[in-house]
């Protein structure tokens, strides 16, 4: 009945239910599943393993590529399933479990997990649960809309399941270009100098005798949850793309510009949308992701090739895509996330980094995934991957958030993801600060009157003045520098009174 999807005859006989495969689970195990940004991921298998846990509990470690859709990471956080958690998440059922010390996150950079487990520094997988849209006759797995870690989990588990999602196209097969780094010692370099070159094979090779179970399911990847662009993401992407056409002017890079690299979410997906009509022809990207507007982008022509580890789309456009998927095809490549984030090849492209803050502070540092510090918000995801790496580094954010009670800027961030230096550009809806070549004292000055909400620059500006009286290379009033989140958490205010 299946022989379209599963083309190994010898695996028909390994189908069965998702509560039949749960049964394969046991306390303490270490499973790998695949999903990147709500795409790819298992739907079938996340949803049994809590209905088992909520009747018989389970307790595992789980490691993926990075968030789950359909709430499937919140439901397993309720059931009790999940002891530790890697590398990212984005659900807040999770998250608060998190924040609650029931549940051990290790946020972790997405280029490291494979390499990690590799190695060994990371005990190995005992079972893998992948998402395909079909067996190869050798017994590969072709994924679906996304890589992540797939490769890697497959590679190293004593038992795999495989989720045949009849959702997606067979004419997926051929997107995907499937390498794995050479082991440590005497590995090779990555043989990858051009965006739209592929290196390795369409399929995850995998001995079949290791394949446990195939699930059969018809379920889309849950839609992206990324806003239309508004007034302020839209002033965003008039900055980012002034600075771009400054470098073009200055020489520095083609009106083709380097690869582009954007983080997920709202603010990232707005700013490349706002290329759309730019001055900016037969442009590349390089990313981890590929939202709304790398679709738009390629439509409008501009785009000419973009690579990736996952698509993560509103339904209308996913829905176009599939539809188009021929067309596609040709303009698109899903690699695995170890090598969509390497750094090797990340700083041999010369990519333009873009990626979102929660806050920065008035020297260059970079918070992207603690509120007030101490809470986590989603983890750190591949933005140090391509920050530390990338031709051009570049972090947005709207200047202030709740309503202008939060400033995005402050005089020191509550918690440092990124250093200053790592960061190059940042831009907020007012403007956009180029911080290269420049020391601490001249830093500071430059974001506080472009980037800052005007209602706080009053209030930075003195910081920075009271500092600088007291000296020293950063200037910093230590007892006053993370006042601005105690005022917060006392008053919900880091205004003055």
């Amino acid at each position: 009945m299946y022989e379209d999807r599963i083309r190994h005859p010898g695996l028909l006989s390994k189908i069965m239910s998702a509560d039949e495969a749960a049964k394969l689970f046991h306390n303490g195990m270490r499973v790998g599943m695949s999903g990147f940004t709500r795409a790819g991921d298992a739907k079938a298998l996340p949803r049994a393993l809590a209905e088992r846990a909520l009747q018989d509990p389970l307790s595992l470690t789980l490691i993926t590529g990075a968030s789950l859709g359909n709430g499937s990471d919140g439901l397993m956080a309720e059931a009790g399933v999940l002891a530790r958690r890697m590398p990212f998440q984005v659900d807040p059922v999770l998250r608060g479990k998190i924040n609650n010390g029931e549940v051990m996150f290790i946020d972790q950079h997405l280029s490291e997990t494979a390499e990690q487990l590799r190695s060994g520094n990371l005990a190995a997988v005992d079972i893998a649960v992948i998402e395909a849209t079909a067996i190869t006759a050798a017994g590969a797995i072709i994924p679906t809309m996304s890589v992540g870690n797939s490769a890697a989990f497959a590679q190293q588990a004593t038992q795999v399941i495989i989720e045949i999602n009849l959702s997606t196209p067979l004419a997926l097969e051929g997107l995907h270009d499937i390498y794995v780094p050479q082991a440590l010692p005497g590995r090779e370099p990555i043989p990858l100098t051009r965006v739209d070159q592929r290196l390795g094979s369409t399929a995850i090779a995998i001995d079949p005798a290791r394949i446990a179970a195939i699930v059969i399911t018809d379920s889309p990847d849950s839609p992206s949850n990324a806003l239309p662009p508004d007034a302020e993401t839209q002033a965003i992407a008039g900055h980012v793309i002034a600075f771009l056409e400054g470098e073009v002017a200055a020489g520095r890079m083609g009106p083709e510009l380097l690869p582009l690299q954007a983080g997920i979410g709202t603010i990232a997906n707005a700013v490349l949308h706002g290329l759309i009509g730019s001055p900016f022809q037969n442009m590349t990207m390089y990313s981890e992701v590929l939202q709304d507007s790398a679709i738009e982008l390629l439509d409008s022509g501009q785009l000419a090739f973009a690579s990736a580890s996952s698509i993560t789309l509103s339904a209308a456009v996913h829905q176009k895509l599939m539809d188009n998927i021929d067309h596609y095809r040709s303009k698109i490549v899903l690699r695995p996330q170890e090598i969509s984030n390497h750094p090797e090849i990340v700083r041999r492209l010369g990519i333009i980094a873009l990626n979102t803050a929660l806050e920065f502070d008035i020297y260059g540092n970079v918070n992207s995934t603690h509120v007030c510090g101490t809470h986590m918000m989603n983890g750190i995801g591949g933005s140090g991957d391509f920050a530390r790496n990338g031709q051009v580094s570049m972090f947005v954010s709207k200047s202030a958030a709740k309503g202008g009670r939060i400033s995005s800027v402050v005089p020191m961030v509550s918690h440092v993801d990124h250093t200053e230096h790592d960061v190059d550009v940042l831009v907020t809806e007012w403007g956009y600060a180029d911080l290269r070549g420049l020391a601490p004292r001249e830093r500071a000055p430059l974001i506080i009157e472009r980037c800052t909400h005007p209602d706080y620059r009053d209030q930075l500006r003195a910081y920075f003045d009271a500092a600088c009286q007291r000296g020293g290379h950063t200037p910093h009033l230590l007892e006053q520098a993370l006042s601005w989140h105690t005022r917060y958490q006392e008053t919900q205010s880091m205004l003055e009174a």
